[in-house]
């Protein structure tokens, strides 16, 4: 086994949660600094709640509210497109209709 290969043990090494609450374990770095720990992760304490360091959540909603303004926006657009073309479709008549009418002149 080669010698001082080995990191250094600190069996006192403090580690620091975002929440503020403290506590002590073994480590190989002397200060650990966590975002969540057993005291305020939400499957220990049963409270939903959003961890978010980057604004991911924030801009997953923003992103969520944008595509639902869209959504109705596009359903807004077809409708006016489908409104427009039921229009124009009683208007003039079709190619069906315009056949049927010239038998019935040529029968009469």
């Amino acid at each position: 086994m080669k010698a001082n290969i080995h990191p250094n043990w600190f069996s006192e090494a403090k580690v620091t949660c975002a929440c503020g609450n403290t506590f002590v374990t073994g480590s190989t770095v002397e200060n650990i600094r966590v975002e969540l720990c057993s005291a305020c992760h939400p499957f220990f304490t049963g409270a939903q709640k959003f961890v978010d360091t980057l604004g991911t959540v924030e801009r997953f909603q923003k992103k969520s509210e944008e595509a639902k303004v869209k959504r109705a926006e596009r359903a807004r657009v077809l409708e006016n497109r489908k409104a427009k073309f039921e229009e124009s479709r009683k208007e003039k008549p079709s190619l069906k209709d315009l056949l049927m009418q010239a038998r019935k002149t040529a029968a009469s």
